[in-house]
């Protein structure tokens, strides 16, 4: 398993080895193990799985508040998203700065986003399905947003505004400016 870590270092992308033959590929996809390695050592509770048909889909910005905040370990089975991991830790040197990596069946990397930060992605191709391992349950009244496109971020989404498929809870959710001081730094 390959590990970098990213721009904010508490991020990482991680490339799981795949062994292919004419049958086809068998991957490792996670090992607690060798992820510990790297200082994460977290036990996962919950896999979600999501599926956006279109191109320009965008899901996020999305994190959960303490004392449910979540780690989540992102990766892509069909099609690509951009994903965009926010640091919302006050105090941290690399408070309201993001990181945007592409993950797709293609690259078979994954992405690992502790608590603290938002989390969210464009779909780049139809029919995006992206499987994640959460370290804490989905709590309704923990749920929380940070808007997608909110210029202080400077976040390059491949689509416009105008184009962009979203809910409406994502369309109306906050700008960074506008949040609680839910996380601080170091957590």
């Amino acid at each position: 398993m390959k590990v970098e870590r990213l721009a904010i270092p508490d991020l990482l992308l991680i490339e799981p080895r795949r062994h292919a033959d004419a049958r086809g590929f068998f991957s490792e996809v996670y090992s607690r193990q060798a992820l510990a390695e790297f200082g994460l050592d977290v036990e996962f509770v919950q896999d979600n799985h999501s599926l956006s048909r279109q191109v320009g889909v965008v899901r996020g910005l999305h994190f959960q508040i303490p004392p449910a905040a979540q780690g989540k370990l992102v990766r892509v089975v069909r099609g690509a998203v951009l994903d965009v991991a926010v640091d919302l830790r006050h105090g941290s040197p690399t408070f309201g700065r993001h990181v945007a990596v592409v993950l797709s069946a293609e690259n078979w990397r994954q992405i690992w986003i502790p608590r603290g930060f938002a989390h969210g992605f464009c779909t780049l191709e139809p029919d995006t399905e992206v499987i994640y391992k959460v370290d804490a349950y989905y709590d309704r009244a923990a749920d929380a947003g940070l808007l997608w496109n909110d210029p202080a971020l400077g976040i390059a989404w491949p689509v416009s505004a105008e184009a962009a498929i979203l809910s409406e809870k994502d369309r109306a959710a906050p700008r960074l400016a506008e949040l609680p001081r839910y996380f601080t730094y170091p957590g």
